[in-house]
């Protein structure tokens, strides 16, 4: 008898007087072309606003988590998986969807476009647009793309997530022109690269890229056997960290 009044009371138990939300994610997807940094946007596929340009997002089902569900919605929307993917923010402004309260668990995605791009399916018709020209997005799309950035620029000046953005060889040009794209300034070349080899996360390769120069540049790979080792000495890689502290603040903020 106990066994049956408890799941009789677990099918009808349910939060009285309680507002029906709906849990959406929306993944800001990162990518490098080995020029600059871009911003993977969709059409929406229903109303309101269908046919608009978007984030990728979706609804998170009944028997998954935020991260599966943001797993899903990639692979089902882009065609992307296996990918760099990590939470960053909640939005949750009561009108933000026009339609029914909404609340959105933001996640933002590294890849390298050149490594991914046959990946990408054409079914939500996603375009690259440089993080310079990004279109109107549909609701508050924008102000997720905008702390998404703030967010990168500060993980990325205390943990060396970028090198999700690149191949698995790169030159130490193509990795300051990254670092250059994101924080929007100019790097001293020689500066830059005693900074990065003195880190140690670096290991040179025999072979050079001769694509811009007959002399070349030597490739480099990530030294994951002493990742963990080195990864404290990282953090000195970006002058002023605490500037992207106070940019994420402002950000949070507007």
């Amino acid at each position: 008898m106990k066994v049956y009044l408890y799941y009789k009371f677990k099918r009808m138990a349910k939060y009285q007087k309680q507002t029906r939300v709906l849990l959406a994610i929306d993944c800001v997807v990162f990518g490098f072309d080995g020029q600059e940094l871009k911003l993977l946007i969709v059409r929406r596929g229903i109303e309101p606003e269908i046919n608009k340009l978007s984030l990728t997002g979706g609804f998170v089902l009944a028997n998954e988590s935020a991260d599966e569900a943001a797993k899903r919605i990639l692979k089902q929307r882009t065609g992307l998986e296996g990918v760099y993917l990590e939470q960053f923010y909640c939005f949750s402004q009561p009108a933000r969807d026009p339609i029914e309260r909404t609340v959105s668990v933001a996640y933002f995605a590294l890849i390298d476009i050149n490594l991914y791009q046959q990946q990408i399916t054409a079914e939500y018709h996603p375009e690259w647009f440089s993080l310079k020209k990004i279109p109107k997005l549909i609701f508050d799309h924008d102000q997720m793309v905008a702390m998404a950035k703030q967010k990168l620029r500060y993980k990325a000046a205390l943990h060396p997530i970028l090198f999700e953005l690149l191949p698995q060889k790169f030159t130490l040009p193509l990795l300051r022109n990254l670092f250059e794209d994101l924080y929007e300034t100019s790097l001293d070349q020689r500066n830059f690269s005693r900074k990065i080899l003195s880190t140690g996360l670096l290991e040179k390769q025999g072979d050079k890229d001769k694509t811009n120069s007959r002399k070349g540049a030597f490739f480099y790979k990530l030294d994951k056997k002493h990742y963990k080792k080195n990864f404290h000495k990282f953090q000195h890689l970006i002058p002023n960290p605490s500037d992207t502290v106070e940019l994420l603040v402002r950000a949070e903020k507007s």
